[in-house]
């Protein structure tokens, strides 16, 4: 596995672990913070998902 599809793996559990406590979350303050963290890793794993598509065509 290249150091890219470690990251990518890292951020796609991220993701799921921020929208996990998001759900879990009383606060709707803490909850509306989670969901937007959860977002911000979602759009690195699919940038990195790219990189790794970019990648493995050349």
């Amino acid at each position: 596995m290249t150091e890219l599809e470690d990251r990518l793996e890292r951020f796609e559990t991220l993701t799921a672990e921020c929208e996990l406590i998001a759900k879990l979350a009383t606060d709707s303050t803490k909850r509306e913070f989670y969901l937007k963290l959860a977002g911000h890793y979602y759009e690195l794993a699919d940038e990195t998902r790219r990189a790794v598509a970019t990648r493995a065509a050349a």
